[in-house]
């Protein structure tokens, strides 16, 4: 069964676009203009993957993230901004995004993106186990959760991956540009803040002040290390 896609957007040429060639790589796709319609969707039919407006013109794309992630914690959401503001990316992944591109963007890439996690999505997971402990905390991997101290944070696709990739390389440094390439299938011109910006959400979760990390550790000028 092919897989679907689910775009809300309320850009004619750009669903337009983007249907082309996702239809041409074999994805089936469902478009809505409309936050409250992308939501029903998800709910009455799903989809495994959804490529999500910021602007819409009902509701805005933080609250359609939100009100699916009540439902569907698990499902890749790709969120599309004309705000090039690293607060405006912050949020969406706070919301619940799994990734992010800032309009105007290349098709091309938005569909490496795609296509580099349905993969990783397919394969089978390198870690041992499907819980691993990083410090105090622990990270479930199947049910996408992250839990220390008594709390527990759902965990987005790109989040678990980001950690099993530098769990796996534990205490070895692994650059921004691998760790690009690897999960978010793009080379590193232009999107090493893609990364930063992870790193930054989830220090929040693992560390106690995510300022003066102990676990996630930046090398600078190249990328980060794990040290459990």
């Amino acid at each position: 069964m092919n897989k679907r896609v689910l775009i809300v957007e309320d850009e004619p040429d750009i669903v337009r676009g983007l249907t082309d060639a996702l239809e041409f790589e074999g994805f089936d796709v469902v478009s809505k203009g409309f936050g409250k319609d992308g939501v029903r969707i998800m709910r009455e039919r799903g989809a495994d993957c959804v490529i999500l407006d910021l602007m819409l013109p009902d509701i805005n794309g933080y609250a359609v993230c939100e009100e699916i992630r009540a439902f569907n914690p698990l499902v890749p959401i790709i969120m599309l901004t004309a705000r090039g503001e690293e607060s405006d990316k912050i949020r969406g992944l706070d919301a619940g995004a799994d990734d992010y591109v800032t309009k105007p963007f290349s098709v091309a890439e938005l569909l490496a993106r795609i296509k580099a996690m349905f993969r990783r999505l397919g394969r089978a997971a390198p870690v041992d186990e499907e819980t691993f402990a990083i410090g105090s905390a622990v990270v479930d991997a199947k049910k996408h959760t992250l839990t220390r101290a008594r709390k527990s944070w759902p965990l987005t696709f790109y989040e678990v991956e980001l950690l099993k990739l530098l769990y796996e390389r534990r205490a070895t440094p692994v650059s921004r540009d691998e760790i690009l390439e690897k999960i978010w299938g793009v080379d590193g011109r232009g999107h090493n803040r893609t990364v930063d910006n992870f790193i930054v959400k989830l220090r929040k979760m693992l560390e106690d002040d995510g300022k003066e990390p102990h676990h996630i550790l930046t090398v600078y000028g190249h990328g980060y290390k794990l040290v459990p």
